[in-house]
């Protein structure tokens, strides 16, 4: 299962691309918006972990932008903006998990292994 990471934080990142290897998941990391849409564009991924926050492409725009180019790709916000995320204003996709930041890797690991059977 490919992962496909956007967190422009460079600890934050390096320390989830662990976790999800840990866990058997392929992660592609990327430190802003844009860089993650096009990998995206070039091969599919099953899910989207991706920060609201961030330089170029803010994560909702890549959610939208990456549901547009595979409707069928899971959308998880890694955000302490979780809020935002939730505002249908926003126009993040409906079906996105939201995770607050802080958070135990633990408890992402396990977000992302229901995500990925759901």
């Amino acid at each position: 299962m490919k992962i496909l990471l956007a967190e422009d934080d460079n600890d934050m990142r390096r320390f989830l691309v662990k976790a999800l290897e840990n866990a058997g998941y392929d992660v592609a990391s990327f430190d802003n918006g844009l860089s993650a849409y096009n990998r995206l564009r070039e091969e599919p991924f099953e899910l989207l972990l991706t920060d609201i926050v961030m330089p170029e492409m803010d994560g909702i725009e890549l959610a939208r932008r990456a549901t547009e180019l595979d409707p069928d790709i899971k959308v998880m916000f890694i955000t302490g903006f979780a809020a935002v995320a939730l505002n249908p204003d926003s126009q993040a996709p409906r079906e996105a998990k939201v995770l607050s930041k802080p958070f135990h890797l633990r408890d992402l690991v396990h977000e992302v292994d229901k995500l990925m059977a759901a």
